[in-house]
């Protein structure tokens, strides 16, 4: 582990963007450009910035996990416990959403907006869900259907997105088919009751708001927290169930560091490997050539962070680790993870395509913001999972938006806005601004490029000093695009390599 104090400046070089060319995601023969950096070396500070200047979020210490998380879960236990196997669709990708969380989505987005409407506006929309429910069906198709109407101008007037077209678009069923989505779904006597309670307690006291609590959270004057055996389990209640002694099957995860200079990184290596190559052949239908070995060490081995251990960092310090599943003594699973400053990065997962049944895509990503959670406890400003790329259009990325609450970050201002509100814009463009002041711009934009860090013939200076010793005046434009990329702080704290 290096020591923080003798760590070296992060050392990239950049590559202009080449021409369009497939994209892997949408198909599209045209539809992918990139702009890259090769980086020499890379501190985690950096690594944290840079991040923060392109990829998305998730909120864990917020997080609630959704019904079929919790399938997941416990499909998890059983098998771990019983070794039964679950008799759905058991080849179900993570990538692929499924009803269930459309919906759970979107009134996630409901339940926002009504947790940012004051207490008066609250207790009249409870008055009159009460008084509805007391007419026991009295009201008319027409009523309702008015109902529905007026809860989706709310969300408009809030200017924080509407549902998704799979809830909005409400169609009569067929005989046999099922609810009516186009009426209220029917509501159990307890949750009647709840309703009262709180109704009750909003009276005792009047003057109080809702304002400035996070997404889901309760405030404890209006909301007293309930016996402990009421409330739904946590995340890590479900997922840290203990087994039974005679349980089926052994598990476990092992945090290695990326070095091969760690002994279990380095015992584990060849069976890590065999289960990528089983992976990519399985899952993307990759030759046996494109998954070797020395691709395998390139793309998840050989990491540019370097290792730091500062006195604030969690246990296991900052860098590049895998994540190994153990099933009975073998990998069964690897998710390789960046642990940072303030958030946890996923950078990828491959897994035993013998167990697509336990649904590892999902358990893996649930298991890391559990984990995330964890180090949240040593480490306070570490408090973010970082899911990477976000693209709307995309099935196989879209995924990522059932993990809530969560953020995207706005392509020219680099804030970050609330997934909810950015969706109604990602369905009408592919691309688009979130951040909804026109006056806003790029905070850590590039400001004095003359003092961008260059390393030139093993000497580093500013950008102005180096300028006026080259004659390619093409050159400056490459540079000016860098600095805009990274911003005013990475481009005075990294050395950018020219030769």
């Amino acid at each position: 582990m290096a020591s923080w104090a003798a760590l070296s400046p992060s050392i990239v070089e950049y590559f202009e963007g080449e021409d369009f060319y497939r994209c892997g995601y949408c198909k599209n023969e045209s539809g992918s450009r990139s702009n890259g950096m090769w980086a020499h070396s890379m501190t985690v500070q950096d690594y944290q910035d840079l991040i923060d200047r392109g990829w998305r979020r998730c909120r864990p210490l917020q997080f609630q996990p959704s019904k079929s998380h919790k399938k997941v879960l416990k499909k998890m236990l059983k098998f771990l416990a019983k070794g039964e196997i679950s008799k759905g669709n058991c080849e179900d990708e993570p990538m692929e959403p499924t009803m269930e969380d459309a919906v759970a989505s979107d009134f996630a987005l409901i339940n926002k907006l009504d947790i940012q409407c004051d207490l008066k506006t609250l207790s009249d929309d409870l008055k009159e869900s009460l008084k509805s429910e007391e007419k026991k069906g009295k009201s008319s198709k027409r009523e309702e259907s008015n109902e529905l109407i007026q809860s989706q101008d709310m969300a408009e007037k809030l200017d924080s997105g509407e549902p998704s077209h799979s809830v909005k678009v409400h169609t009569l069923p067929q005989p046999g088919k099922g609810a009516d989505l186009s009426k209220p779904p029917c509501r159990k006597a307890k949750e009647i009751r709840k309703e009262r309670k709180r109704l009750k307690l909003m009276r005792q006291n009047p003057g109080g708001e809702l304002e400035g609590f996070q997404v889901r959270c309760q405030p404890p004057s209006l909301f007293p927290p309930k016996a402990k055996s009421n409330q739904p389990k946590s995340l890590e209640d479900l997922m840290f169930e203990s087994l039974p002694e005679s349980a089926s099957h052994k598990f476990e995860v092992r945090l290695v560091p990326v070095s091969f200079e760690d002994p279990e990184f380095k015992s584990s290596f060849s069976q890590s490997f065999s289960l990528y190559v089983k992976y990519q052949m399985a899952i993307h239908q990759d030759p046996p050539d494109e998954c070797g070995k020395t691709e395998f060490t390139r793309f998840l081995c050989s990491s540019p962070l370097e290792a730091e251990n500062p006195p604030n960092a969690p246990d296991c310090g900052y860098g590049s680790f895998h994540q190994q599943y153990w099933l009975d003594g073998k990998i069964i699973a690897v998710g390789v993870i960046d642990i940072l400053p303030y958030c946890v990065s996923s950078v990828y997962l491959y897994y035993d395509p013998d167990y697509s049944f336990l649904s590892l895509g999902v358990y893996s990503a649930l298991r890391e913001i559990a984990f995330t959670r964890q180090l949240h406890e040593k480490t306070s400003q570490l408090s973010y999972y970082y899911m990477g790329f976000y693209i709307h259009s995309c099935p196989k990325m879209k995924y990522k938006g059932q993990y809530r609450p969560s953020d995207l970050l706005c392509p020219e201002t680099y804030v970050w806005v609330p997934i909810e509100q950015c969706l109604p814009s990602l369905e009408n463009s592919k691309y688009c601004r979130f951040n909804q002041d026109p006056e806003a711009v790029d905070e850590g934009r590039s400001k004095e490029p003359d003092r961008l860090q260059v390393f030139y013939r093993k000497v580093t200076m500013p950008y102005g000093v180096y300028k006026k010793q080259q004659r390619d005046p093409s050159e400056e434009a490459a540079v000016l695009q860098y600095a805009s990329l990274v911003g005013q702080t990475c481009s005075e704290r990294m050395l950018l390599f020219r030769n």
